[in-house]
This record gives C-alpha cells, structure tokens and sequence, in this order.
C-alpha cells in the first residue's frame, strides 16, 4: 500500500508585485510503504518544494497530498504540524539541530511533539548510530559526519512511516556521504520506513533502484525552487 500518494500537485509563488510564478505541477507520484525512491533534481527545480509539500510544511494550492491515509491539503497549519511530527522524519541538508542543546537532546525534542518524550529509545537511536559516546555533545563539538548521524537519530524518533532527505549529503565528503547514505537506508530498512530522497549527485542516485526524474514528472519548468 502507498504511504505516500500526490495527485494534481500545484504550487506557485506570488511576488511582492503580486505576480504569480508556478512551481511545481505533478499529476501523480507515489511511494509503497518501506519503498527507497531518489528523486533527481536539479538546483532550481523545485525538489525542495516538493518536499515541503509532502511533509505539510507548505499546503498546495491544487491538488492533493495523502500521507498515511490523511490528505494534507485540507488540514489546518497545526494539524499539519501534528500529522508531520507522527508520521515524517526530515533530514535536512543542513542538518538544523539545536546548537544549544545535546545531541541526546536533539533527539528528545524531535519526540516532543510526537509518539512524547522517552528518554532509553532516544539514546538506543544515538548507540545505533554510532554516537553511544556523543551523546551529551553540542553540535559544535561534533564532526560534520557526526552532525549528520544526530539528524538521522531525530529524524528517526517518532518511528515514521516516511522519512525525507533533502540533500543530505551535500555538505559531506565522499566518505562521509556513503556513510550517511548507508545509515539511513539500512535505519529505514530496520524500521520498515519508507524514505524519499532527492539529489543531484550522480553518485548518490547511481545506488538507489528508483530513481525518478522531477523534470519528467513536472509539467512546469521551474527556475526557482
């Protein structure tokens, strides 16, 4: 069964002028539950809408978004924000953890307004990925590797069905990159989560056995994401 089912997908951006420039228009796309899909795009192209559509970070102007049997198009910002922390985990290519928290604490805000806090699963998920010894380090005092790991660690608390990458190997090195890579697809794998990465690097994209085009999928020619 799709975890994830898009139909009729659109969005547009209105300028301060008021002038409208369309985004994205997808008539359909789909992900199977524990399905690993690499979304290839380009920098512009509007992947990172995409994703944010997909996660209920932004609602459609069209179309609709059903996650886990809930269309998002018709929820209100907060029921948004509620179907998110329960049902996605979010890696971002930026990592966006707290600098003035933990690493285990990372992790337990990501809880917080999720499955609600539980202190023995979040350090289980830092000893998974290798931060048994990291735990009550602030990011600053991590690696980039290792930052990267904590935000496989959150994005994994709240045991979600789909699991986002945007980049989230851009900032890394080759190493670190297949590290990263490894870690979430066998974490996703263990979890039985579906996960839907985008990228444009070859590299990366060459190991999935999904690959999808967004400029094959996306009727509009977007120059800015």
């Amino acid at each position: 069964m799709p975890v994830l089912e898009v139909t009729n997908l659109k969005k547009s951006y209105v300028a301060p002028d008021g002038e409208r420039t369309p985004i994205l228009d997808l008539p359909q796309f789909s992900i199977d539950a524990g399905r690993q899909v690499a979304l290839r795009g380009a920098s512009g192209s509007g992947k990172t809408t995409f994703l944010n559509l997909v996660a209920g970070v932004l609602r459609a102007d069209e179309g609709r978004v059903v996650l886990a049997g809930l269309d998002l198009t018709v929820l209100s910002e907060a029921e948004r924000d509620r179907m998110r922390a329960r049902n996605v985990g979010y890696v971002f290519q930026t990592f966006n953890l707290l600098q003035g928290y933990t690493a285990l604490e990372n992790v337990l805000l990501g809880m917080m307004f999720g499955k609600g806090l539980d202190r023995a699963a979040a350090e289980a998920l830092l000893e998974r990925v290798g931060l048994h010894d990291r735990m009550h380090y602030r990011p600053r005092q991590l690696s980039v590797g290792q930052q990267q790991r904590v935000a496989v660690a959150r994005a994994l608390a709240n045991d979600p069905g789909l699991v986002l990458a945007d980049e989230p190997t851009g900032n890394l090195d080759v190493h670190h990159a297949n590290a990263a890579l490894d870690l979430m697809c066998e974490a996703c794998a263990e979890n039985g989560a579906a996960l839907l990465l985008v990228s444009h690097d070859t590299a990366i994209l060459e190991r999935f056995d999904d690959v999808r085009e967004l400029a094959e999928l996306n009727r509009v020619g977007a120059e800015t994401a």
